[in-house]
């Protein structure tokens, strides 16, 4: 649980998020790289003097290298901007961004379209934006967060799309990840999971496949593709459980 100065903090780290998505959302078109995207956050923590949440987080492979992720089409999440991945007209490309601001984290996600897209695309983009409101709407005390995930999973599959299960939402705070795990769908096997409470920071954040829920990491130990090639989308927030509400702290 965080205090009212707690909050308070966390969301001028997540206000440092949202602007810096906000900015790469208006840049985003094609022929621009990946690495293009990965220069305007690097910009904004040095105009800002907040550290990234993500760049030398440890990994089965070594240290992430960058203070971006950056994933593209078929990558779910976890990729790593590169000078070589030159965005084309048609692709979206989900941008997962993080800081430590005065000791406490912000962290969230957008999928942004490049130029025009195939209604496809479109669909899984608004199914995924739609389940990320839908879970922050069950967000409140006395709720469970097993209450989250069901929200998420239901409006994914009711617009005929899956939910990714190997990756998960997180508590955030002083750390990056902290208890509890958020899934974004109902583990039947596990319990209705913890009652959330006033104070609780819960980094909610929906994974959406257009075709199976099933991924695979690649070799370089971090990017996450779906199995089946088909496209995939994330958006994320970092929401306060507050006696108000929920309440979105990376929301401009």
């Amino acid at each position: 649980m965080k205090t009212s100065d707690e909050l308070a903090i966390m969301r001028e780290a997540n206000r440092i998020v949202a602007e810096t998505l906000d900015e790469m959302r208006g840049k985003v078109r094609p022929g621009m790289t990946t690495a293009d995207l990965e220069a305007v956050a690097l910009e904004k923590l040095r105009r800002t003097g907040a550290k990234s949440a993500f760049l030398g987080y440890p990994g089965s492979k070594g240290p992430f290298p960058s203070v971006l992720c950056a994933s593209v089409n078929n990558e779910v999440v976890h990729g790593i901007p590169s000078k070589k991945r030159v965005l084309e007209e048609g692709d979206i490309v989900s941008l997962d961004f993080g800081v430590v601001w005065k000791g406490y984290f912000g962290d969230a996600a957008i999928t942004a379209p490049v130029g025009r897209i195939s209604e496809e695309a479109k669909r899984l983009l608004d199914a995924t934006a739609d389940s990320l409101m839908a879970g922050i709407e069950a967000a409140r005390e006395g709720n469970r967060v097993s209450d989250i995930s069901e929200a998420v999973q239901n409006v994914v599959e009711g617009m005929g799309f899956s939910v990714v299960r190997q990756f998960v939402g997180h508590g955030v705070g002083r750390n990056m990840h902290e208890e509890p795990q958020v899934p974004n769908f109902v583990d039947r096997t596990g319990g209705r999971r913890p009652r959330l409470k006033n104070g609780m920071v819960l980094a909610i954040e929906p994974m959406v496949n257009a075709g199976s829920w099933a991924v695979r990491v690649l070799d370089d130990g971090w990017t996450a593709v779906t199995e089946d090639g088909s496209l995939s989308a994330h958006f994320e927030h970092s929401v306060a459980v507050t006696p108000e509400g929920p309440k979105p702290l990376s929301l401009l």
